[in-house]
C-alpha cells in the first residue's frame, strides 16, 4: 500500500486546507445517527448556518453531499417535467444547473452571460417575459469556473415580479462574502462546506423558503428523488427524526467547530480576510505579469482567475510541478476556458497572508 499523500497548501477551486481545530474535531470518536446529543448538535448547527446565510428559514440543514449535491436536491424537489425554468448560464456550474433541471424534465430558457462577466439583469427580464408561466429562475452566485459574482438582488427582484421561485448557487460564496438570502429573496440555496466554510468535502449546507417548501409540497407529480425529497428530510432533522440515513457525524463535528471559528472572527472580519488576501494575490500576480481574467469590479475575493501567459508552453506541467515540488494545488480552467486560465482560491484557512506569499514566491521561481 502507497504512503498517504503528504500535506498540501490547497490553493485552487476547492476543497480548501482546514484549520488545525477543524482536523482535532474530526478525531473525535463518532456517536449513532439517532443519539439524542446528535440532535443536540444539529440543532446547533443549524442554527450556525442560518447566521451563514443570513436567513430565517427552518429547513436549513447540512446536507450529506458535496455541493453538486445541493443543487440536485434543491432543483429535484422545486422542479417537475413540463414546468418552465430560466438559467443564467456565465460559465461551468450554471451549464450544470441548466443540465439537471433538463433532466428533470423541465422546460429550460437559458440566458447566456459572457464568460468572466456576470449577466445584465435585462436579459433575465427578456426570457421571462417570453415565457408562459416560469416556476424557478436560477443563477450561480460566485461562478467557480470564472472568478465571477453575480450581483442577486435585481435577478431575485424580477423572479418575484414575474411569479418565480428564485434559486442560486452559492458553493463558492458562503462564508467568505456576504449571502444575505432572505434580503436578496434566495427562495433556495446550495452550498458546500469544502471552500470559504472551512471544513473537508462531504457536506452540502442547504437553506429552502417556507414558499419554497409549499411549492414541493404541492407538486403535481411525485417525488422521484427518495434521498432528496426535502419532506423525508424534514422528518429527519425536525419531528421525530424519523431514520433516514446514516449521517457523517465526524463532518459534524468538523462543521461544529469551523462555525464557532467563525463566529469568533466575526463575518465581517471574515469577509474582509478574504478580500484583503485576494487583492493581495492578484496584486502579486500582476507584478509577475499575470494578467486578470474576470471583469473587474465584479471579481471574487474567493476564487481568483487569471490568464496563462503565453511564455508558459505547458500549463499542466507547471501546476503539477507547483504540486510535487512545493506541495501547492492551484487550478486549470473548465470547459472552455480548459488551457486558457488559472483558477487560484483564497477561501476559508487559506484566506491567509502566508499562503498567498508562500504561493507567489512560488510562481515567481517558476515563471522567472
Amino acid at each position: 500500500m502507497k504512503p498517504l499523500p503528504s500535506p498540501r497548501l490547497l490553493m485552487g477551486p476547492g476543497p480548501s486546507s482546514v484549520t488545525p481545530g477543524v482536523l482535532q474535531a474530526m478525531a473525535r470518536p463518532p456517536i449513532g445517527y439517532l443519539d439524542p446529543e446528535l440532535f443536540d448538535l444539529l440543532n446547533e448547527l443549524r442554527a450556525g448556518l442560518r447566521s451563514l446565510f443570513a436567513t430565517a428559514n427552518s429547513f436549513t440543514i447540512p446536507l450529506t453531499g458535496t455541493g453538486m449535491a445541493g443543487m440536485e436536491c434543491c432543483l429535484a424537489n422545486l422542479l417537475e417535467p413540463g414546468d418552465e425554468a430560466v438559467v443564467g448560464v456565465m460559465g461551468f456550474f450554471g451549464a450544470r444547473i441548466a443540465e439537471i433541471a433538463k433532466k428533470l424534465g423541465a422546460e429550460v430558457t437559458v440566458v447566456e452571460g459572457e464568460w468572466g462577466r456576470p449577466i445584465d439583469p435585462a436579459l433575465f427580464e427578456k426570457a421571462l417575459q417570453g415565457r408562459k408561466q416560469v416556476k424557478l429562475l436560477a443563477c450561480v452566485h460566485a461562478e467557480t469556473s470564472t472568478g465571477v459574482f453575480q450581483t442577486l438582488q435585481p435577478v431575485a427582484s424580477l423572479a418575484k415580479q414575474y411569479g418565480a421561485l428564485f434559486a442560486a448557487d452559492t458553493v463558492t460564496s458562503l462564508g467568505g462574502m456576504a449571502v444575505d438570502a432572505d434580503i436578496n429573496g434566495i427562495d433556495a440555496a446550495w452550498s458546500g462546506t469544502q471552500k470559504c466554510v472551512g471544513v473537508p468535502p462531504g457536506l452540502s449546507p442547504i437553506t429552502v423558503s417556507e414558499r419554497a417548501m409549499n411549492a414541493a409540497a404541492n407538486r403535481k407529480t411525485p417525488q422521484n428523488h427518495w434521498f432528496f425529497d426535502w419532506q423525508l428530510l424534514k422528518n429527519y432533522f425536525d419531528g421525530a427524526h424519523a431514520y433516514h440515513h446514516t449521517v457523517p457525524v465526524n463532518l459534524y463535528y468538523g462543521l461544529a467547530q469551523a462555525l464557532h471559528e467563525i463566529e469568533a472572527e466575526g463575518m465581517q472580519n471574515r469577509f474582509e480576510r478574504h478580500h484583503r488576501c485576494s487583492s493581495m494575490l492578484m496584486n502579486g500576480l500582476q507584478e509577475l505579469g499575470l494578467q486578470p481574467f474576470a471583469q473587474e469590479g465584479c471579481r471574487l475575493p474567493t476564487l481568483n482567475t487569471v490568464r496563462i501567459p503565453a511564455s508558459v508552453a505547458d500549463e499542466a506541467a507547471l501546476r503539477r510541478r507547483l504540486l510535487e515540488e512545493y506541495g501547492i494545488e492551484i487550478g486549470g480552467g473548465l470547459g472552455a476556458l480548459k488551457g486558457q486560465i488559472w483558477r487560484i482560491g483564497t477561501m476559508g484557512a487559506c484566506a491567509d497572508e502566508r499562503s498567498v506569499l508562500t504561493l507567489l514566491a512560488a510562481m515567481r521561481t517558476m515563471l522567472h
